[in-house]
Order: C-alpha cells, then structure tokens, then sequence
C-alpha cells in the first residue's frame, strides 16, 4: 500500500494489515465505523441481520476507498449474515468470515437496539431479546474471536459499542432494560479486558450519547414528544445531538496501536452530556 496521497499521521494510527469484523455494521453507527476501518487501511467483514443491505453497504465502502485513496490497493470487504443472539449463528459467521479473510484481528460489536416502554409493562419476550442482542451478542461474538486468537497465540482488539445510557439514567424516556444492557457491555468490556491482558487482546467501551441516525430521528418516542430532541439538546454542552461521524477517529483510536496501553475503559463522546 502506498502513503504518496495520504496526509501525514501518527504511523501507529493505521490499520493497514488488520481485518476488524463490525456487528450490525450495514446502518448507523455501525456504518460509520465500517468506513472509519476501511479508510484507516483495514480490511473488513460486515456481520449484520441485513445481508442484503449489508453487501451493498460493502461494496459503496470499497468505491469511497477507491476515491479517497485511488492509488492504495483495494481492501477486501466482505458482508456476512448473523443474528449476534444465537451463538451457533455466531460461530457460523465467524467460520465465514475466515473462509474470506486469512485472519481476524479486530472485533467492533454495533449490533444493539433500544427499546423505550415503562419497566412494569416491559414484556418478557422483549427482555430477552434485548439482553439477547445487546448483551449476549457481544459476549457471543467477543469469546468466538477471542477464542479464535487465543489458540493461535495471536493478540487482538476489541471495542464494544456501550452507551452513556450505561452509566446514567436518560430521562424523560423510559428504557430501563435498554440501560441495564449497556451497564452489563460495559463491565463486561472491563472484564473481559483483566480476563485476556496476558493473551495481547484489549478490549475497550466506546459510549456514544444522543446521536443523530436516520432509525433514531423515526423513534417512536420522538414521533409522540415531538419537543423532546429540543429538550436532549438543551442539556448537552455542545447544543446539539452528534453524528455518526464524529464516532469514527474514537473507533479508530481505539482499534489502533495508538491506544496500545489502553484496555478496559470506557470512552464517552457524548458532546459532554454525561459531565454535567
């Protein structure tokens, strides 16, 4: 891979020879950091519930990187199918994306979704699947890979994407379960990181706050307190509500030898919600 067109960088930014596998990473979020990866020079496979919109996702990620680094060699992006709450459809994804990759080195696990509805009404079924997908899909996928580099005596990185909904309470919108989940992400990232230290794996939280997604603007909850992103807004220091953009050099910092001596933390971005 050639640096003549790229702009001078901490070389330790780059992720050139690493492939980083991104739960639900065909929307949102997820998307943000599929892109923010392959610009950084990875290679990347998408794991998402959406296989369609997942592939063609991959591949406008691969025409960007053409544009923006015309004459870098071609990443390889892949897209793969999985629901992250059933473990024997995570080891089948896994299995797959090392029938396309030569190697897994990074694991950023977007899949998740909230859920706004008052705890004493919350229905069982939907507990489950919420600590299904948030909780039990990271874990999923975060033991598959690290048992995948364990055994081969590799190091690796993981990022798990948390939520300030982890450490504090949103209001006026109930979510209790939803916050229960990313508290749990969120030591789990902490542990899982003491856990694996000796093995070379670091694993880290990246808690978004109020964020601007095309899924989020069509909440339900937004549609029925039509003043409510005016209220999130008014109490965020920065004013406003960020973008999934703004989450992409944080991902890449943290998936990066730039953050080599950091491992189970939390890192808020957040436009300083959470500090006041």
């Amino acid at each position: 891979m050639s640096t003549n067109d790229c702009n001078p960088v901490l070389p330790a930014f780059s992720l050139a020879g690493r492939t980083a596998v991104v739960t639900g990473g065909a929307r949102g979020l997820g998307l943000a950091m599929s892109r923010a990866l392959v610009l950084s020079g990875a290679n990347l496979a998408i794991v998402d519930l959406h296989k369609k919109e997942a592939a063609e996702r991959a591949k406008e990620i691969v025409e960007e990187f053409a544009q923006i680094h015309p004459s870098w060699s071609a990443p390889n992006v892949t897209s793969h199918y999985a629901d992250v709450s059933d473990k024997s459809q995570v080891d089948d994804s896994i299995r797959d994306v090392l029938g396309w990759h030569d190697r897994i080195t990074n694991l950023i696990t977007c899949a998740g979704f909230c859920e706004n509805c008052d705890a004493v009404d919350f229905p069982p079924d939907r507990i489950k699947r919420i600590l299904g997908v948030n909780l039990e899909g990271t874990y999923f996928f975060a033991t598959g890979i690290a048992r995948y580099l364990i055994e081969r005596n590799m190091p690796g990185n993981m990022v798990f994407i948390g939520s300030i909904s982890g450490s504090i309470v949103n209001v006026p919108q109930p979510q209790a379960m939803y916050n229960a989940s990313k508290a749990a992400v969120r030591h789990l990232a902490a542990s899982l990181a003491v856990e694996w230290a000796s093995k070379g794996i670091r694993v880290n939280c990246l808690s978004p706050g109020y964020m601007i997604t095309e899924i989020a603007m069509k909440a339900k909850i937004l549609a029925e307190n039509p003043g409510l992103k005016t209220e999130w807004e008014s109490k965020i220091p920065q004013g406003k509500m960020g973008l999934p953009g703004e989450l992409m050099g944080t991902v890449v910092f943290l998936s990066s030898d730039a953050s080599s001596y950091i491992t189970g933390q939390e890192i808020r971005v957040d436009g300083g919600y959470t500090v006041c």
